[in-house]
């Protein structure tokens, strides 16, 4: 995959960064989407833009799509918020589909076109081992199952035009949105620690491998899959 542009959504902190980081160490171009700006030096084209914002967004991408070739997309983006059943609001199920799952089909279908006209391209769609069920998570389980429905579906449709659609599906990842919640050494912490085998937080960087992996020429033979990276979290019985 030498020199491939690669766009990835909430590219400023955590997963989105380390996988910047990683492709660009890789010789690819990076350009990343996000609304905060990261500390440092962003390793390629950075894009601000609220996307949350339909239009705003929909302005970017045809921008960026005049002037750049894709070749493929890192659909990273999203946002929790926790609530019980019964206490469900319209507007965090509506903000929570808007980032997880309008972003991602949004994106790639402005991204799309030319991957099918090049006969080359790749869609990584990041996901949540959250699509199996998570307590106070209605909302957030809901849209990575539908990403999950998406990257198959998807698969199906592109496989015949040399372009690979999979997901990846981190477990609890070391990052700033995770410790919001899970101070270090609170019971949230402990609580999340206790549900994973492996007994530890993921990293950013072990994240950011899988995807490189499958968005490589190596993986060209895999397509509608989901890779489980969360320490066993999702194995059943644990």
């Amino acid at each position: 995959m030498s020199g491939r542009t690669v766009l990835i959504t909430g590219a400023s902190r955590g997963i989105g960064l380390a996988t910047a980081h990683r492709l660009a160490g890789l010789g690819h171009r990076v350009l990343g989407v996000a609304r905060g700006v990261p500390d440092g030096d962003f390793p390629g084209v950075l894009h601000a833009c609220d996307l949350g914002d339909s239009d705003a967004t929909g302005e970017l991408l045809a921008a960026l799509t005049r002037e750049e070739h894709v070749d493929a997309v890192v659909n990273n983006v999203g946002t929790v918020l926790p609530q019980p059943l019964g206490d469900i609001t319209l507007d965090a199920l509506h903000t929570v589909y808007e980032l997880n799952v309008r972003v991602a089909v949004q994106v790639t279908q402005a991204c799309v076109g030319g991957m099918r006209e090049r006969g080359w391209g790749r869609i990584v769609n990041v996901t949540s081992r959250a699509q199996y069920g998570s307590r106070l998570r209605s909302s957030y389980a809901a849209a990575k199952s539908a990403l999950v429905g998406l990257t198959g579906t998807w698969a199906l449709e592109l496989a015949r035009d040399g372009v690979t659609v999979n997901a990846v599906a981190p477990g609890p990842v070391e990052t700033e949105l995770f410790r919001e919640k899970h101070p270090v050494g609170g019971p949230e912490e402990a609580a999340v620690l206790g549900s994973v085998p492996a007994a530890r937080l993921g990293r950013p960087e072990e994240v950011a491998a899988a995807i490189a992996f499958l968005l490589g020429e190596e993986a060209g033979y895999i397509t509608g899959q989901v890779l489980g990276v969360d320490g066993g979290g999702s194995v059943a019985g644990r």
